[in-house]
């Protein structure tokens, strides 16, 4: 589910009828891909994967945070190492897996980076502050494809002829600054 959602964007922008659920939906998608991957949540970068014929295992360069049990979803990393895992083993900087019939691989780096995603334990689209920031974020898409140089205010404080500029995010850190999470990258 988005953040926000087309029933929402419709009522702020008052366009009623005149544009698609489907074009609207894309603009409240477009939001989320900004702002969820800034938000907290359960999820490490796995650096290089090695397995024996019954255990696969995983590698990171810091404290991936997960426990033995915790289902994870593994991405990015190759289709033996890929999919719902549950962890069997843990150790600061590795998890390991049980997996059946495998070749016996040593330690090999990946790149980009696999993707170890756990149990989602907070839902975003309960918090009014990430709420509405997504809908103003969702706004600015919206009026950025529709008119383009309606304008924004460059960094230092000029007039921009582009809405989507750097200051995007600026006019939203507040609202969503309880929600960061520090590994993420914010503009």
């Amino acid at each position: 589910m988005s953040l926000t959602t087309v029933a929402e964007l419709k009522a702020v922008l008052g366009v009623g009828s005149l544009y698609s659920d489907a074009t609207l939906q894309e603009v409240c998608d477009a939001s989320d891909a900004v702002l969820l991957p800034m938000f907290w949540k359960r999820e490490a970068f796995a650096v290089a994967h090695s397995k024996t014929t019954t255990t696969a295992k995983l590698y990171f360069d810091i404290d991936h945070g997960f426990i033995v049990g915790d289902s994870i979803v593994i991405t990015n990393s190759g289709s033996a190492w890929n999919g719902t895992k549950t962890i069997t083993e843990v150790s600061k900087l590795t998890l390991s897996y049980t997996i059946s019939a495998a070749t016996a691989t040593d330690k090999n780096p990946l790149a980009p980076y696999g993707t170890v995603t756990g149990d989602v334990t907070t839902d975003w689209t309960t918090d009014a502050a990430i709420q509405e920031a997504s809908l103003m974020l969702s706004v600015d898409i919206f009026q950025a494809r529709q008119v383009p140089s309606s304008g924004g205010v460059a960094i230092d404080g000029s007039a921009s002829p582009y809405r989507m500029s750097n200051s995007l995010l600026a006019k939203i850190r507040g609202l969503v600054a309880h929600a960061l999470d520090p590994y993420s990258m914010v503009g």
